[in-house]
């Protein structure tokens, strides 16, 4: 069998409501959000992961921890599955950065990749540092072991992207980001390369008020 993993996103924000860039601001999950959490964890927690860990951002960590508790098991925290940093942009609305950064907005539509808000990351920054968090869990994955990584839309496509070796441009232009509390399940083949078997799957009741994602 193939070592799996599971890249989940963190369940609705009251920014991810509001359409205002979070980024790396660390935003509780809101009521929606926790009931998502909850809605999401069972269909997960059948699948027995040997391993849970998300980013720190209090967000993710929630989402996490709704599984663990489920679980009885630890939720191990790493930073480097947090989201990407928006620099300037982040907890301004996505009209304020269209209205202040026109270009910017235009550039970020086509897939050109840049560091967003003056001297936040790009997604080649994200991507890089969400691969080597990857690498060093399925290090310690068994052979058919399977992880639970909970992190954001933009964090969670990038590291999919690099592992299946599709290039982030037309990742960013061909896969829809995952929606709050929605998941994908990555696999890995004998040759040690990745795929994708699912994308964007949720519990019917956490599709209730899922947002779609921007990169927010």
């Amino acid at each position: 069998m193939a070592r799996r993993l599971i890249l989940w996103r963190h369940g609705e924000t009251a920014h991810n409501a509001a359409g205002i860039w979070q980024g790396q601001l660390d935003i509780v999950l809101s009521e929606t959000g926790r009931a998502q959490a909850a809605a999401a964890a069972p269909h997960l927690a059948v699948r027995r992961p040997d391993l849970i860990v998300s980013s720190d951002l209090l967000r993710a960590a929630a989402t996490a921890d709704a599984l663990g508790e489920l679980l009885g098991v630890e939720v191990e925290r790493d930073e480097r599955f947090r989201e990407i940093h928006a620099g300037e942009w982040q907890g301004r609305t996505g009209a304020e950065v269209r209205a202040e950064y026109p270009t910017d907005a235009e550039r970020m539509l086509t897939g050109e990749d840049f560091k967003r808000g003056g001297h936040g990351e790009s997604v080649a920054d994200v991507a890089t540092r969400v691969l080597a968090g990857a690498k060093d869990l399925v290090g310690r994955l068994p052979q058919d072991g399977l992880a639970v990584v909970v992190s954001h839309g933009v964090a969670a496509r990038a590291l999919a992207a690099e592992l299946v070796g599709l290039p982030q441009k037309q990742a960013w232009l061909v896969l829809s980001g995952l929606r709050n509390c929605h998941w994908a399940e990555l696999a890995q083949m004998p040759s040690g390369g990745w795929r994708i078997e699912t994308w964007n799957l949720g519990s019917p009741d956490a599709d209730e008020g899922a947002s779609w994602p921007t990169e927010r």
